[in-house]
């Protein structure tokens, strides 16, 4: 029988390392704001620093306290997150995927934060070049 405890144990590494691995090509092979087409007026890949929140929030707030404040929360929704993750109920496989994805993109993002002060994002998705969705990455999509 799978168990919440297999679904973290399993689904967490994986969406984990494909984040980091995404993003690590990203970083090696984009130069920042490069974009390339991938299907033509509807998704790029695009390379782009997001130092705020979701879609960029506080992104141009004071660095001495937006930084540390970015570090802290993740710590913190990931504890919360691990003592639901604790209380749910064996067999509600449904909200343990949900938290499992939750921290896993949690703590993808938060990689990226310690390791350069900011969240790579690259998948950009928009309609005829007039509607815009902010950039994102696996973790966000977690």
């Amino acid at each position: 029988m799978v168990t919440k405890y297999k679904i973290l144990a399993i689904a967490a590494p994986i969406i984990l390392v494909l984040d980091v691995w995404t993003k690590l090509l990203v970083l090696d092979r984009f130069h920042l704001g490069e974009s390339i087409p991938v299907i033509e007026g509807f998704f790029n890949l695009t390379y782009v620093r997001n130092t705020g929140a979701a879609f960029g929030m506080l992104a141009d707030a004071d660095a001495r306290w937006r930084e540390p404040f970015f570090i802290l929360i993740p710590f913190i929704a990931i504890g919360a997150i691990g003592y639901l993750f604790k209380k749910t109920p064996d067999k509600d496989l449904r909200f343990a995927w949900g938290l499992t994805l939750i921290s896993s993109g949690a703590v993808g993002n938060l990689i990226d934060r310690i390791r350069y002060g900011y969240v790579v994002d690259f998948l950009d998705f928009h309609w005829m070049e007039r509607y815009h969705f902010p950039a994102f990455n696996v973790a966000d999509s977690a």
